[in-house]
Order: structure tokens, then C-alpha cells, then sequence
């Protein structure tokens, strides 16, 4: 297999366009299984690598980085901060004491020196960028880390952020991570422009949609007992689990299939074939997933497999009217209080004027 290794954006960094996700080592993936996943992962070519602190309470960092160790410096390792982990206020989000104190247990737990790419994991809505960005440059220029990007950031922020580090004169992040699949496109509209104009490369993530895209779902029916919906899983449930996804999910897999692909192939290469994308994380729970998802590098998308997604799931729009994920929240709508009316009443009436 001859991998077709991408620049991550504006950067000189090369990396294979899947990226081996790690959310479940450690977890329902136990350390040995992993460790053959990585294994065969860099034997195929695959040269990065995504894990993040709160991965099974920083287990999928120790699995990785002691699956990694003996060919370290062939990986591109990427891991992220600012989720919550500990009770207390500042052992979460992106405040120069959180980040360095992160960087440190992440780099103890992963058994090495440096980390290639540091994600923020998520927008911390009220709490300020400027300085989360001068303390990744500070960590950058103490050889730390080598790059930082993104995840989880609507446009404005990829673009204020790349603003930031120019006014600081730090390199700017490399890679935005989006989520980006066939069952929601919302990352068309906004962010991956925004990527793609300020120079970052776009690694998205849940290219499967959580497992809905492999078309192991009926509509109407209830979810097979090994499955992430079968378990009840928090996150596919109030993310993917909707009807229309499920019932696209069969259409996709019906016609893949007609044409000789299998449906997982078919969604990863969809994700791919996208110029704007550098990148897709599939994170693999067996090692059968892994030997599947790999091959859709072998598949190439015609011009009419594109026409058959556009008409299934409008450009920049997810399946489902009005979707929005739970865990990222938009935050345009700040509704005026009763106390709020009154005062803007009371003080700021404006004077009109009569000629």
C-alpha cells in the first residue's frame, strides 16, 4: 500500500491522511490489542497518531506512549488539553498554570520529551485566548512541543487565534479538528474555509459517525447489543442516534455496495476527498476495525458518488433540521432578563428628536 503523505497545512510537517484515533486504548481496548493496532498501523505507512488527557482518564496516553517508544520519532503524536480533570477550578480549562501543568502529566503519562501537536479539545467560551496562546509559544520555544492546533473551534476562533499568534509572533496552529462526516457537513460552511484561508490543515474526526455510517443500524429498530448505541453509549446518543442519519446510513450502504465498495470504505473516502482536508481520525476498538478502515485508501470517489451524497445531506448542513451537538453549544443567543429590560428602559431610552 503506498500512503499519499499530505503537508498539515501551511507547515513543512508530512502526515498519512488517516490518523490512527486512540479514544478507546486503554479502555474497552486493552493495552496488548493497542499495541498490535500501532504496530500494524506503522508497518502500513501510518505515521500520526491522536490521543488527548482525558482519553479513559489518561490511559489511552500511557497505552500509546508505550506502544510508540521503540519507533518514536516515525509517529506524529498529537494529544490536547482543557476538559476537566479534577474537581478543582483550574484543573480544566486553558489558563497558563492549566496548560503547563497538563503538558507535564501528559508528557509523563505518553514517556517522552516532546509532543508534536498540543489540541486545545475544546472552546472555553468565557475564558480568554491571549494567554493560552503566549503559553503554548512559551512551551514551543522550550522544546516542549512543536506545533499546536485547534479542536472544537468554531471559524471566528481559528481566525482570532492565528491572529493572536501573529501578534505574539508565534508560529500559528497547524491543524483545526473538526467533526466531519456525511451526516453532518456543518464544517463546509464555516470552519474549514476559515482552515484553509489562515493556513491549517483540517484533521477531523468521527469520519463513521460514531459507527452509523457502516449501515450496522436499521431504521426503526433497536440497536444491535454490541454497539456503541447498544451499550447505550452517552455520546452516540445524543449526537448520531437520529433517524434520518440511520436511515441515510442504509441508503449510503446500499448503493456503496451496488458499485463494490464496502459502506466504511465508502464514508471514510467521502471525508478524503475533499481538498480542504488533510486528514480523518478513525479510532479503532478491534484490531478487525483497523484492518477495515484502512482500506479506504484504496477507493476513489467518482463525481457522481458525489452528486448521490449531495442529495441525500445538503452541503454544510447535517441530516437532521436544526441538530445541534450538546457538548458544544452555540453561543449567539444571550437572552435579555426582566432586571436587563428595565435597566435599558430605565437608563438608555433613546431621545428621539422631531424636526
Amino acid at each position: 500500500m503506498s500512503i499519499d503523505y499530505r503537508y498539515l497545512g501551511r507547515s513543512g510537517l508530512k502526515v498519512s491522511p488517516l490518523t490512527l484515533g486512540t479514544m478507546m486504548f486503554g479502555g474497552e481496548t486493552d493495552e496488548a490489542t493497542s499495541h498490535r493496532i500501532i504496530d500494524t498501523a506503522r508497518e502500513q505507512g501510518i505515521n500520526f497518531i491522536d490521543t488527548a488527557d482525558g482519553y479513559n482518564k489518561g490511559a489511552s496516553e500511557q497505552v500509546v506512549g508505550s506502544g510508540i517508544k521503540a519507533h518514536r520519532d516515525h509517529w506524529v503524536l498529537a494529544t490536547k488539553f482543557a476538559n476537566p480533570r479534577g474537581p478543582g477550578p483550574n484543573q480544566r480549562g486553558q489558563s497558563r498554570k492549566w496548560i503547563i501543568e497538563s503538558v507535564e502529566n501528559s508528557l509523563r503519562r505518553l514517556g517522552t520529551d516532546y509532543i508534536d501537536i498540543l489540541y486545545f479539545h475544546r472552546a472555553i467560551f468565557d475564558a480568554p485566548l491571549g494567554e493560552a496562546v503566549r503559553a503554548l509559544g512559551d512551551l514551543i520555544q522550550q522544546g516542549k512541543l512543536r506545533y499546536f492546533g485547534v479542536s472544537n473551534f468554531r471559524a471566528w476562533r481559528i481566525a482570532e487565534v492565528s491572529l493572536l499568534a501573529d501578534q505574539f509572533n508565534i508560529d500559528r496552529p497547524v491543524a483545526s479538528q473538526p467533526l466531519y462526516n456525511i451526516v453532518n457537513r456543518v464544517a463546509e460552511a464555516e470552519q474549514l474555509p476559515a482552515a484553509n484561508y489562515y493556513g491549517l490543515g483540517v484533521v477531523s474526526y468521527s469520519p463513521l459517525a460514531r459507527g452509523v455510517l457502516t449501515g450496522k443500524y436499521a431504521p426503526g429498530a433497536a440497536a444491535p447489543a454490541d454497539t456503541r448505541a447498544g451499550r447505550a453509549d452517552k455520546r452516540i446518543l445524543e449526537t448520531e442516534w437520529r433517524p434520518e442519519s440511520v436511515a441515510i446510513a442504509q441508503k449510503i450502504a446500499g448503493y456503496s455496495r451496488d458499485r463494490g465498495i464496502d459502506p466504511v470504505h465508502f464514508a471514510i473516502a467521502w471525508v478524503l476527498n475533499n481538498r480542504l482536508l488533510t486528514s480523518t481520525i478513525t479510532g479503532p476498538r478491534t484490531e478487525a476495525h483497523w484492518a477495515n478502515y484502512i482500506g479506504a485508501l484504496d477507493v476513489r470517489l467518482t463525481a457522481e458518488d458525489e452528486a448521490f451524497v449531495n442529495g441525500l445531506v445538503t452541503t454544510g448542513h447535517a441530516s437532521t433540521l436544526g441538530f445541534n451537538d450538546p457538548s458544544h453549544p452555540i453561543e449567539g443567543r444571550v437572552p435579555f432578563s426582566h432586571t436587563d429590560i428595565d435597566n435599558v428602559v430605565e437608563f438608555e431610552r433613546p431621545v428621539r428628536q422631531f424636526a
